[in-house]
């Protein structure tokens, strides 16, 4: 492969259907994926209000904790990227085993830390019984970690070798099963006991343990991983090994934290203001996440495309992939955001039958719509940085756009506090937390765009 790429048409085409080749089938399998978080709040959402607000709560523990170890368990996307990139596939097999080990240690000591995180809920001003059911469906959903994180190795292997189909089938495969599941145990159809909102923590946990074992079957018998199928012999785990994917990996979970946490405080926060605003912002937020699945596909997609470059010791190839990559999410951003403006209440009516949860719903939806284009960019820039094996820089970056803008601005627009040099003579509850969301996404966005385009550029200068 020749060490030049120019912005040209011909080149910018040629990339785009590579990593939309690349891309779709995750895509497919991260939509499924969170289809079934908005399958548990929507098929809960037409029981009662209690019910949403418990699985609600239980779910924001649980997205904080999910998406921590998948990004500390993504530290293989970039390992093995490089590998291939640099075609010394023998090495891939040691650091897929390596990562397994990694995983059932991170997937233990988040089910403890997720175990002991339910504990907040009795210092919520809460109902007693909404708490309980919480907490409970924290315990339930708690037994998929070691599974999910185990899981998450096995992904960041498969498409980093290219190998993203079977993410796809596996993730349908699983929603199917967890709505069939969710449909037996929420409403207690065919004999099966009526759980409500417990029965979603019992069906994700059986689906995440049934990927698991899909994945590792499909590994076995697929012919794309033979030159570099990790399971020809038994290897105990070495700290020579895991330490490097932990430096690597644990600052990528921070980011994640980082995110996803400040969404998961807003949602106990905006609790003290009653059932009907905790589930408004909950389904917002879950539909939220469910249309970032486009630009995170493409993010995923980047490290992998960035990786293989970087491998090639291609920096100039690196630096086109990504501001390719950065565009399609862009694009993808548009979209969407269009769509959520047009569609805000038949998004919201889909979700819930109770009809000042809908108007409460359209209203966040806006907000929603809002921070499309500056989430697109903050999350496709972050994946390309990974891509070259940095990941110290957007932690930093990330932590200070949610937990020093996000958070702080949500905290005085959402509850007014007394004491602050400025605050609305009235809480803005919920839509108060979501303005913070918008800032911290946009301070996101423009600093991780400049520090790719200096870590880029200072690459490509240093290997010519």
């Amino acid at each position: 492969m020749p060490h030049t790429t120019a912005f040209t048409v011909p080149a910018i085409r040629q990339e785009v259907s590579s990593l939309w080749k690349l891309a779709w089938p995750i895509l497919i399998g991260q939509l499924a994926t969170v289809g079934m978080g908005a399958a548990d709040v929507a098929m809960t959402g037409h029981t009662t209000p209690d019910e949403l607000a418990a699985v609600s709560l239980g779910a924001a523990i649980w997205s904080i904790v999910l998406v921590t170890v998948s990004g500390i368990m993504m530290a293989i996307n970039t390992l093995v990227a490089h590998e291939i990139g640099a075609a010394r596939h023998g090495k891939v097999p040691h650091l897929v085993r390596q990562s397994l080990w990694k995983a059932l240690a991170v997937g233990m000591v988040a089910c403890v830390l997720t175990n002991m995180a339910a504990l907040v809920f009795d210092h919520l001003m809460l109902e007693a019984h909404v708490a309980a059911k919480a907490k409970l469906f924290v315990h339930i959903i708690s037994c998929a970690l070691p599974a999910f994180a185990a899981y998450r190795a096995l992904y960041g292997y498969s498409t980093s070798i290219n190998q993203t189909k079977p993410v796809m089938v596996i993730a349908l495969a699983a929603l199917a099963l967890n709505i069939f599941v969710n449909y037996l145990l929420i409403y207690g159809h065919w004999g099966m006991p009526k759980l409500g909102g417990i029965g979603c923590a019992v069906a994700t946990t059986c689906c995440v343990w049934m990927m698991l074992l899909a994945m590792l079957a499909w590994i076995k018998y697929a012919p794309a991983y033979r030159a570099t199928y990790p399971f020809t012999h038994w290897e105990w785990p070495q700290a020579s090994a895991i330490g490097p994917m932990l430096r690597l990996g644990l600052p990528i979970g921070v980011t994640y934290f980082a995110e996803v946490s400040a969404f998961g405080v807003i949602s106990l926060l905006v609790a003290r203001f009653g059932v009907v605003q905790v589930s408004a912002h909950q389904i917002a937020l879950n539909f939220s996440s469910v249309v970032f699945m486009v630009p995170l596909t493409f993010g995923i997609a980047l490290v992998t495309r960035v990786g293989h470059a970087v491998g090639e010791a291609n920096l100039r190839r690196a630096r086109f992939i990504s501001w390719v990559g950065v565009a399609m999410s862009l694009a993808a951003a548009i979209v969407s955001a269009a769509c959520i403006t047009l569609f805000r209440h038949q998004i919201a009516q889909a979700y819930t039958s109770d009809p000042q949860v809908q108007a409460l719903c359209a209203q966040l939806l806006l907000f929603a719509a809002l921070f499309q284009l500056s989430d697109a960019t903050q999350v496709a820039t972050s994946c390309a940085i990974r891509g070259y094996k940095v990941t110290r820089q957007p932690m930093l970056i990330q932590l200070l756009a949610f937990w020093g803008f996000s958070l702080p601005i949500g905290y005085v627009l959402g509850l007014a506090p007394q004491g602050f040099i400025w605050s609305p003579s009235a809480p803005m509850a919920a839509a108060g937390f979501w303005i913070g969301l918008v800032t911290g996404l946009t301070v996101a966005a423009v600093l991780l765009t400049w520090y790719l385009n200096r870590l880029s550029l200072e690459r490509l200068r240093a290997a010519i």
